[in-house]
């Protein structure tokens, strides 16, 4: 069998995993990453481990084709001519600043397909490019640091906030942090830099400071963001009125004005009221967003569904977790666990490009609404290490050099191959109140035959 009737096998049962591996030889182009690790790198250089080498062994963990670092070294036992305790050392110094360089420059070479492939969803708010804004703190590490031995307390090696655009679905941002514990407000100043006319900004209470609304507004951009009850200076400058209702429960709105402590500079925005039908999970009955978008945009209702489209980032956070290996326990230095998290989120953005594809050959509708990045991922994992010892990388190496519109051809021709049955989304019915447990002090074991013929009898 020659290469091509190979390649056509694969497009033919795992499609998913071809268009996932030509779109990261584009995606990771090794000159690229190593003229941007000579660009952003201040303490560490190249000289004889590469960081493109790095990123190819770290995506194997996160996409779950290795389950760990060294498993993913022993594999490329050849390929790399430094010892295990050098990738490890390497790891350990990666600077933020080249993890967030990384994860911002590899969406920038993938958002023009997302646009090619005309497969864009519609903004929250028509008229504006929407940026969803949030925290992620990552998950205990194992004690691996001599500094964390003396203590049974989870050793958390860090967190980043990551800038989601809904209209792509790509992460076009992210900045990570070493320390655990620093406020999520303490990093603002590291976002507002990435605000431009015509943006708005979705964010939860947690930023809503001051400093976020006033950077917001003096970069040209515009705001939609919960309100936190003590971080602001604000008076009120209307009464209530009426707004109509949503899903979720009745919407009011006034103006309020916001005083600039540093400056004194007073904005009139728009304060609206969702009273909820039902509490959310922290027992709140009540939501006030704030915003200065113009009523003539949009009125209260449509904002406060727009808030809700908050939520596709902590979905995002979920694939990382569930689909993607985001949080590798064995890495417990904080710089090396940051790195393999923003190289979870090329990994994700590289999987929000497929779907892309396949919105584009199916249907936004039926792609978002039917179609789960869990099993799409789960068919790279399972496939990419026998695809790539039938198809050496010279095989993908042309996909690195297709313009934009040869790229989205291809990839509307593997999207026509997906059955995207065989990714279905499992959509949970309303939760039921658990039963009344028995408490298992006297009869520490049943039998599960027994039970059935017992429920069985009854029914």
């Amino acid at each position: 069998m020659t290469l091509g009737e190979t390649f056509e096998r694969f497009l033919q049962e795992a499609p998913i995993a071809v268009m996932y591996r030509a779109l990261l030889e584009r995606a990771l182009d090794p000159h690229e990453l190593d003229r941007l690790f000579e660009r952003e790198a201040t303490e560490q250089y190249t000289k004889e481990l590469l960081f493109s080498t790095l990123v190819d062994l770290m995506a194997t963990v996160v996409l779950g084709v290795k389950p760990t670092v060294r498993a993913a070294y022993l594999a490329s036992l050849g390929e790399i001519i430094v010892s295990l305790t050098a990738v490890y050392e390497k790891l350990k110094g990666i600077e933020p600043g080249v993890c967030r360089a990384f994860v911002r420059d590899t969406a920038g070479r993938l958002e023009p397909l997302v646009h090619e492939l005309d497969a864009a969803l519609p903004g929250p708010v028509p008229g504006y490019r929407t940026k969803i804004l949030d925290g992620n703190h990552l998950a205990g590490t194992e004690h691996r640091v001599p500094a964390t031995r003396a203590t049974r307390a989870a050793a958390l090696p860090g967190q980043a906030l990551a800038v989601l655009d809904p209209a792509t679905m790509l992460v076009i941002d992210v900045v990570p942090c070493e320390d655990a514990h620093a406020q999520e407000r303490s990093l603002v100043d590291q976002v507002l830099p990435g605000v431009a006319p015509g943006d708005l900004w979705v964010a939860d209470r947690n930023f809503c400071t001051s400093r976020m609304l006033f950077g917001i507004l003096a970069g040209g951009g515009s705001l939609l963001i919960r309100q936190h009850k003590s971080t602001l200076h604000w008076e009120e400058a209307t009464a209530w009125s009426d707004a109509g209702r949503v899903a979720t429960g009745a919407v009011s709105e006034q103006a309020i004005r916001v005083t600039d402590p540093d400056s004194g500079t007073v904005v009139e925005l728009r304060r609206i009221r969702l009273v909820l039908d039902r509490p959310t999970r922290s027992r709140d009955k009540e939501l006030f967003l704030l915003t200065d978008v113009p009523r003539g945009r949009a009125d209260a209702a449509a904002l406060a569904m727009a808030y809700r489209s908050r939520w596709r980032l902590e979905n995002v956070f979920q694939i990382l977790t569930e689909a993607l290996v985001c949080e590798i326990d064995t890495l417990a230095y904080p710089k090396a666990a940051l790195f393999g998290f923003c190289t979870a989120l090329v990994a994700y953005n590289v999987l929000a490009t497929v779907r892309a594809a396949l919105r584009s050959e199916h249907g936004a509708e039926e792609v978002e609404t039917r179609a789960s990045s869990h099993h799409m991922a789960d068919e790279v994992a399972s496939t990419y290490k026998g695809m790539m010892i039938a198809l050496p990388p010279a095989t993908w190496e042309p996909y690195g050099r297709l313009d934009d519109r040869e790229m989205a051809e291809f990839l509307r021709e593997a999207a026509s191959q997906a059955w995207l049955a065989k990714y279905p989304r499992t959509t949970r019915g309303p939760k039921k109140p658990p039963p009344r447990k028995a408490s298992g002090r006297k009869n520490h074991h049943v039998a599960t035959a027994r039970l059935l013929d017992q429920q069985h009898r009854q029914e």
